[in-house]
Parts: structure tokens; C-alpha cells; sequence
């Protein structure tokens, strides 16, 4: 449906000049951007040592606990089940915290390559109006929309149709 919406809008503007550009290899071309990466992974590499090591840990109490577990009263198992559980909750919380949607690694990937990206838009934004682009699409991955001049946009045209906008 959607390819087919930009097809007719192509067609319907026979003028429209379309450009591409390969972001993979732009960013690949930019210092910033390759030290900014080689940080990250960095930083993803030392917190994963961290939480598999924590991990390990709690493994090995709990082999440690089984071995121990037929000299324990039930009072005794069911306490050290509990803090072992607990232990292997604060890594998982801390895991989440580290790799989660909103984790740190994701805030740190926006403090250091946002910036980048944006100024990577922005300069292609300017090429494409200095040399009347249209549209830009970028080649390096699904086919995505980088620049759209909004005289072509059509969303409201779809709304109305659609009978959510008058």
C-alpha cells in the first residue's frame, strides 16, 4: 500500500528529483563517529564481563546451596533460596538498567552518536535542497526516507480520505 502511494506520487510529479545516499558509509567516513562506536562497544564489552560474571557468581552459590542443601532445615532452605533468588534479581535489574530499551548503553549511544546522525541529516538535508532533491532515500538498509521536501507529503490528503481530518 505504501510503495503503491509512492508510486502514484511519483508518477503524479513527473519533476520530482529522487537522490540516495549510503549513511553506513558516510558514518564509516567520519572519525568522530568511528570513535564514538569503538567507545560504546567498549563500554557494552565491560558491563557484559560484569553481568556474566554476576551471573557466575550466583550459579556457583547455587551449586553450593544444592551440595549444602540435605544438612538444612526447611527454615535454612527456603532463607537461602530467597537471598539467592534476590541475588539473581539485582543482576537482572541490573542487566535491564544496563541493556534495557531506555538503558544505559542506549542514553550513552545518544549522547554520543545523536549528534553525529544529526549532523549528518541536517547536511543532508542541505544538499538535497541546494540541488532540488525531493526525496532522499538511504541505501545502506530497509529503504528509509532521510529527507521528504514537504510540498509531497501526503499524510493529510490520506486522513481526509480516511475521514479522521476535514
Amino acid at each position: 500500500m505504501v510503495c503503491g502511494l509512492f508510486h502514484l506520487s511519483m508518477a503524479q510529479s513527473a519533476t520530482a528529483k529522487v537522490g540516495y545516499v549510503d549513511s553506513d558509509y558516510i558514518l564509516g567516513q567520519i572519525p568522530e563517529y568511528k570513535s564514538a562506536q569503538s567507545e560504546l562497544d567498549k563500554l557494552s564489552l565491560q558491563w557484559q564481563k560484569d553481568i556474566e560474571d554476576r551471573f557466575a557468581e550466583v550459579e556457583k552459590l547455587y551449586r553450593i546451596f544444592r551440595a549444602e542443601a540435605v544438612l538444612l532445615t526447611d527454615d535454612m532452605k527456603q532463607k537461602r533460596e530467597l537471598e539467592l533468588q534476590d541475588k539473581e534479581q539485582e543482576v537482572r535489574e541490573l542487566q535491564k538498567k544496563r541493556f534495557g530499551v531506555d538503558g544505559e548503553i542506549y542514553k550513552k549511544r545518544q549522547e554520543l552518536v545523536k549528534p553525529i546522525q544529526d549532523k549528518v541529516f541536517n547536511a543532508i538535508k542541505a544538499v538535497a535542497e541546494k540541488n532540488g532533491f525531493s526525496f532522499i532515500l538511504d541505501k545502506s538498509g530497509a529503504l528509509t526516507l532521510l529527507y521528504v521536501n514537504p510540498k509531497y507529503d501526503k499524510s493529510d490528503d490520506v486522513l481526509i480520505l480516511l475521514g479522521y481530518k476535514k
